[in-house]
């Protein structure tokens, strides 16, 4: 039985149905991707894919509910087989990185974000609604399920059907892309400040949810300090 024979034979009831993200959050993850990784290299990922059609197809600038989980986590699994895990998860953040800042820009008039307002507010109540405005996004623009919880130390980023691991079966977390957008939206929130982020499970890997950890405090060299 093949690898990816295996990998269909272990979806469940849940990963056998289709779900979709907003054509133009389809188009900015691929114009990122090509970015990131090169036009030629791009060709080479989506041919690993088993996606060649889409190389001179990108999903068009709409907000149809037609680019599959099944396409993302297609292009997830091929970037880490073509780069090795090390070096496709560091692409998959930059790649998330870039979709943030490219999102940002096209998507700020249809979520209301007012920066100069926004950014005269305290650290946590920005970051706060920052996260409520990017999981109301999702929830709007795609099938995944997001829901935020925070204690004294970190908000959480849940995701409970998410499309940057769809299908796969890792033996640790992978949503790197989705690390890499919160890691800029953590960026551009806190005007350029950095903190502690990182992923503590993953559906990919047999958890029940992908978790993103984001602490409140900044960083100083890897290091939290107080505000």
């Amino acid at each position: 039985m093949s690898t990816e024979t295996a990998s269909r034979a272990a979806l469940g009831p849940e990963e056998e149905r289709s779900y979709f993200l907003v054509n133009k959050m389809g188009r900015i993850f691929f114009l990122a991707l090509e970015e990131a990784a090169g036009s030629e290299s791009m060709r080479t990922i989506l041919s690993a894919a088993r996606m060649q059609d889409r190389v001179e197809d990108y999903p068009p600038n709409d907000f149809a509910m037609a680019f599959s989980f099944e396409e993302l986590g297609r292009i997830q699994q091929a970037i880490e087989e073509l780069y090795g895990p090390g070096t496709g998860r560091r692409l998959a953040r930059q790649v998330g990185r870039k979709c943030f800042r490219k999102g940002a820009e096209d998507l700020r008039p249809v979520l209301g974000v007012a920066d100069l307002l926004f950014r005269i507010l305290p650290l946590r109540v920005r970051f706060r609604i920052g996260f409520e405005v990017l999981a109301q996004m999702f929830d709007r623009f795609s099938d995944q399920v997001v829901a935020l919880e925070e204690d004294e130390q970190y908000f959480s980023w849940v995701t409970e059907r998410c499309a940057a691991c769809w299908g796969r079966h890792t033996d640790e977390p992978c949503c790197d892309l989705l690390v890499g957008l919160l890691e800029e939206a953590v960026y551009w929130l806190s005007g350029g400040a950095r903190f502690f982020i990182e992923e503590s499970s993953c559906i990919a890997a047999g958890d029940s949810t992908c978790t993103i950890l984001i602490g409140k405090q900044p960083l100083v060299e890897g290091v939290a300090q107080e505000e």
